[in-house]
C-alpha cells in the first residue's frame, strides 16, 4: 500500500480537492458494513481501497471517472460525460506543463519554484498510506486530525506513527 498506493491515493487526493489536509477518519473492512478500507474526509466524502485495477475511480451522481496515472489515460462511465472535459494543449514554454516529475525536479531546482508534486503534496498522499495500514494492523475505526497529523485520542494508534531511534540518533 506504501508503494503503489502512494501513486493512486496522490491522484485521489488530487482529485478530491485535499492535496494539503487528509481524511478525519479510516475503517478497516469489517465484513458487514464496511467490505474495503475506507476513509472519510469531513466534508463528507468518502474515498474506498479496493484493490482491483490500475486506476483511480471517482464516482459521482452522473457518473463514473477513471484515471490511469502511468498512462495518462481516462475512461468515462458513461461515456457522454468525458465530452464535456477539454484537454489543454500544453505549452512546452509553460513551467506547470506535461513533464515527468525527474525533469520537473530539475527545472525546479533551476528556476526555484515549487515543484507540480512537492514535498507537501508527497507527505500528505503517503500519510493516507500509513494511516491505512496502521487501522488494517488495530483492525479497527481510527480518528485522525490531519492538521496535528496524529490519531484523536488514541495512543495506542499513535504509538505506530513512529520508531525508536538507535542511539545516538533522534529526530
Amino acid at each position: 500500500m506504501t508503494d503503489w498506493g502512494a501513486h493512486h491515493f496522490d491522484i485521489a487526493q488530487w482529485g478530491l480537492g485535499m492535496d494539503h489536509t487528509g481524511p478525519v477518519e479510516v475503517i478497516p473492512p469489517d465484513g458487514k458494513d464496511y467490505k474495503h478500507l475506507t476513509y472519510k474526509y469531513a466534508n463528507g466524502v468518502e474515498m474506498r481501497h479496493i484493490v482491483y485495477g490500475p486506476c483511480v475511480t471517482f464516482i459521482g451522481t452522473e457518473g463514473k471517472i477513471s484515471l490511469i496515472g502511468v498512462t495518462g489515460e481516462s475512461r468515462f462511465e458513461p461515456e457522454e460525460i468525458g465530452r464535456e472535459c477539454t484537454y489543454k494543449v500544453v505549452d512546452l514554454k509553460d513551467a506547470y506543463g506535461n513533464k515527468g516529475h525527474y525533469d520537473d525536479f530539475r527545472d525546479c531546482v533551476r528556476t526555484r519554484r515549487r515543484p507540480v508534486a512537492d514535498v507537501e503534496i508527497g507527505c500528505r498522499s503517503i500519510t493516507v498510506c500509513h494511516i491505512g495500514n496502521i487501522a488494517y494492523r488495530l483492525n479497527r475505526p481510527l480518528k485522525w486530525n490531519p492538521d496535528k497529523e496524529e490519531f484523536i485520542n488514541d495512543p495506542q494508534a499513535n504509538r505506530h506513527l513512529d520508531r525508536a531511534k538507535r542511539e545516538p540518533w533522534a529526530i
